[in-house]
């Protein structure tokens, strides 16, 4: 069992190492994002890695990448890591888990969608009949589809804190309302584009988080996109109301989290190779599903 849990890659500037991301700088213009396969829960790293989730993410992005092209402009710029780096080792290590990006000033909102109410979601509406302040129908089950997609905004946390949701005017006050209505359109559409195939593919595309960014002027789609790590997906066929559906993502090492006792403070328990390994079979299943092949 193999896993990149840290690059050190010769010829590059590290500017950051995030839970699962590490940033370098290429030149004035580019930054490489390589996708490693650390996983976290509840905002700390875990002790090992799941194999080959660092590619299965960036090929994931990738094609949706491509599938939205005609809708938005993203932060690829078709260059490769080997046209600024000539190390071998450092290029093995980069292998289907690096994408060279285009600079972009990412905006100081994170844009999620919600099709269906599960998660903070869930436990707000509980509380409240709303999501996120925004008032819905009482009477919903837990992961019932919502009337339409809702675009809730949230801040960007500090690394070690969480993101607090925001109505959609707190937005319109942090990055211009202009901004603020063009990134709700081109959520809601995406959302909408996104979980279209999902359907088609077997399964439900519940909520996920979208990122975009500022590049002379214009607005483009950044990071990661309709992956199991920034997304909820749902295979169709176990779906129903009233409960948690299993997904395909880090649900699954949550789960197991939860079960030993853990109190949730650093360090988290050392996961079992089983449990490695039915991870990383959800990942690759995500691919398949996603993408209609099978990852080889």
């Amino acid at each position: 069992m193999n896993g990149l849990l840290e690059t050190q890659i010769k010829g590059a500037k590290l500017l950051n190492r995030g839970k699962v991301r590490d940033i370098y700088e290429m030149d004035d213009k580019h930054l490489m994002l390589v996708v490693t396969d650390r996983i976290s829960a509840f905002d700390i790293i875990l002790d090992k890695p799941i194999p080959d989730k660092g590619a299965i993410l960036t090929q994931i992005s990738n094609f949706w990448f491509d599938r939205f092209s005609d809708v938005t402009p993203n932060h690829l710029s078709g260059a490769t890591p080997a046209d600024f780096i000539d190390d071998a080792d450092s290029l093995a290590q980069l292998d289907r888990r690096a994408v060279v990006v285009k600079k972009a000033q990412p905006l100081a909102i994170e844009c999620s969608v919600r099709g269906y109410i599960a998660g903070s979601g869930w436990k707000e509406y509980q509380k409240q009949g709303t999501v996120c302040d925004i008032p819905l129908p009482p009477g919903l089950d837990q992961a019932q589809q919502l009337p339409e997609p809702l675009f809730t905004p949230s801040t960007k946390a500090e690394q070690g804190f969480h993101d607090e949701n925001i109505s959609p005017e707190r937005a319109a006050e942090i990055v211009g309302k202009e901004i603020a209505d063009r990134v709700a359109e081109l959520s809601i559409r995406l959302y909408s584009e996104g979980a279209r195939h999902a359907r088609e593919q077997g399964i439900i595309l519940a909520d996920t988080k979208f990122e975009f960014g500022m590049l002379d002027g214009e607005l483009i789609l950044i990071d990661e996109v309709l992956t199991p790590d920034s997304s909820r997906f749902w295979p169709a066929d176990e779906y129903e109301t009233g409960i948690s559906p299993p997904s395909f993502d880090k649900q699954f090492v949550r789960d197991w989290l939860e079960s030993t006792g853990w109190d949730k403070n650093p360090p988290a328990p050392a996961m079992p190779d089983e449990i490695v390994e039915r991870t990383a079979d959800k990942y690759r299943e995500a691919y398949r599903r996603i993408t209609g092949t099978a990852w080889s």
